[in-house]
């Protein structure tokens, strides 16, 4: 039997540093809250489409990867894909939903830069283990 093929998506836990600690840039499409993230395109390394993931959807292009490019991968999830996120950091606090080729508008309804407590909330168990593990990154370097 063959294994099942998936769906590379990357993304990055896009944090921010303020006088109240760390921001995390949390998306929302519908009703599901996520950071930004999108499909790897041939060719294409995960680490660079996570980059331009951010900067399509949200305008942000000084994200950098402070902590290295280490990653969490979840596992399958809609259909056949994986998604692989990167912790990075920005300066940037203003974000420009960007509008999506295919659909023709934002492909993301909201955004908001809010406590790791408050991502917490806002995130489904998926989400989660993504932010547990970034929470744990931003400790380690504490």
């Amino acid at each position: 039997m063959s294994r099942p093929v998936y769906r590379l998506s990357s993304g990055v836990v896009v944090v921010r540093e303020t006088a109240d600690g760390y921001r995390f840039l949390m998306l929302r499409a519908f009703r599901n809250w996520d950071f930004p993230k999108g499909i790897v395109e041939s060719e294409e390394e995960p680490c660079a489409a996570a980059l331009r993931e951010v900067e399509e959807e949200t305008g942000i292009a000084d994200v950098d990867f402070a902590w290295g490019c280490d990653y969490f991968e979840t596992g399958p999830y809609i259909r056949d894909k994986i998604a692989r996120y990167y912790l990075g950091r920005t300066a940037t606090a203003e974000v420009v939903l960007g509008v999506s080729p295919e659909l023709g508008r934002p492909e993301h309804h909201e955004y908001r830069w809010v406590s790791e407590r408050a991502a917490w909330e806002l995130a489904s168990p998926r989400v989660r283990e993504v932010l547990a593990w970034a929470r744990e990154k931003l400790r380690q370097q504490s």
